[in-house]
């Protein structure tokens, strides 16, 4: 499997190599284009160079620096995969990528995309699970993957390779979510998946999905068998979007289907011009291949809520908590409660966005194994409280 992952990481190469004369066969006159939000308000001047729409490139950086309150030596923010260390300002990503849309008129596309930074670190990988072979350099590569729109009913999409995942609402890029942290449950959802997945719209408000991939995190290799799942999208009105996804496979060395882990992930969004309201909640259960067959769960949820106040500026607030009484997934048996408010200011300047945002953030860890790490000694706190300061820059062709 990760022979062919390395097969089509060279063909990525070689079609980004390729681009210019793919596009356009000459390098793009002088000047720059609108942001699409700018162009939807006037008109673009015939002076400035536009590309085929079906292909797209960019890239950002996102800075950030964690005040955490307990002052920690070790200035880490204990069982965190993202956003991991405090009191120092950090990259903690930036990435550059390119991508060609499917459509009807041309149906193959595909993405490729390039990261590095404190977030790229340990996203991928299970606690006290092994890692795939070549896992250091594999953790660089975001999306990766090729696109083909088959000419089945309404359009059937195929997709293989690394891709975004189905599962969680939050994305590994704090610029694409509403919060500048991650919560407890996207930190312990897969970000990406490798595999293949098949994406059909049964009509205009409902649309299923089917996976197969190679394991719940992608860069973690508990046995060589893959893992299945699939997805329903239902929107009921113009302001609704309700999700349901279901994984299914063995994630221990005994592959057998009695210890397979069964996850669900529900998300429930309500979205207008100003406003966005979302419920996630998420479960999970396995019986674990030791003495006594143990069944073990986790359980998380969250709540967020982003209104847009006027033009550039937003505010959220996001209360979530996260059980985990086995230490399956943190690795530490605790439950943790959270409350994240965060204050946003947008500005957008032809193609390129500024994310500036300031973010306080309360966590609680209770439990046999709970506590945040905290003073010279790095003994465990049961809270912590903590004061984020981020900046995030962008750069999107139309």
């Amino acid at each position: 499997m990760m022979a062919g992952m390395r097969r089509s990481n060279g063909l990525f190469v070689l079609l980004l190599w390729l681009l210019p004369a793919i596009v356009s066969g000459q390098e793009p006159p002088g000047g720059t284009a609108p942001l699409p939000e700018a162009r939807e308000s006037s008109q673009t001047p015939p002076s400035v160079w536009t590309p085929p729409t079906d292909w797209h490139y960019g890239g950002f950086v996102d800075l950030g620096y964690s005040l955490d309150f307990n002052f920690p030596a070790n200035h880490l923010w204990r069982n965190r995969s993202t956003t991991p260390q405090v009191n120092k300002l950090d990259l903690n990503m930036g990435a550059v990528y390119i991508r060609k849309d499917i459509s009807n008129g041309s149906p193959w596309g595909m993405e490729l995309t390039g990261q590095g930074g404190q977030d790229s670190k340990e996203f991928g990988f299970g606690v006290n699970e092994p890692k795939v072979g070549s896992a250091d350099q594999l953790r660089h590569f975001g999306r990766a993957n090729v696109s083909y729109l088959a000419p089945v009913g309404k359009g059937l999409t195929l997709q293989a390779g690394l891709f975004n995942s189905l599962i969680g609402y939050d994305s590994l890029y704090a610029k694409d979510n509403i919060s500048y942290t991650r919560p407890w449950i996207g930190d312990y959802s897969p970000y990406l998946m490798f595999g293949v997945n098949a994406s059909y719209p049964v009509n205009d408000q409902l649309t299923a999905t089917l996976y197969v991939i190679n394991g719940y995190w992608h860069l973690a290799h508990s046995n060589s068998q893959p893992s299945y799942g699939g997805q329903v999208v239902y929107k009921p009105g113009a302001r609704w979007t309700l999700k349901e996804t279901l994984y299914y496979g063995p994630d221990q060395a005994d592959t057998s289907m009695e210890f397979w882990r069964l996850f669900s992930d529900t998300i429930a969004e309500w979205k207008d011009e100003a406003l966005t309201l979302v419920f996630e909640n998420q479960i999970g259960t396995q019986v674990q291949a030791s003495p006594g067959s143990p069944r073990v769960f986790w359980w998380g949820a969250e709540f967020v809520a982003r209104w847009n106040i006027s033009g550039p500026w937003s505010v959220a607030v996001r209360p979530e908590f996260y059980w985990d009484p086995d230490g399956l997934l943190t690795g530490f048996e605790q439950f943790v409660k959270a409350v994240t408010s965060t204050l946003e200011y947008k500005v957008p300047y032809q193609w390129t966005n500024t994310i500036l945002r300031l973010e306080y953030r309360f966590d609680e860890s209770t439990g046999p194994g709970g506590g945040f790490f905290k003073g010279t000694e790095n003994l465990l706190a049961p809270s912590q409280q903590m004061l984020i300061f981020s900046v995030i820059g962008t750069f999107d062709s139309p």
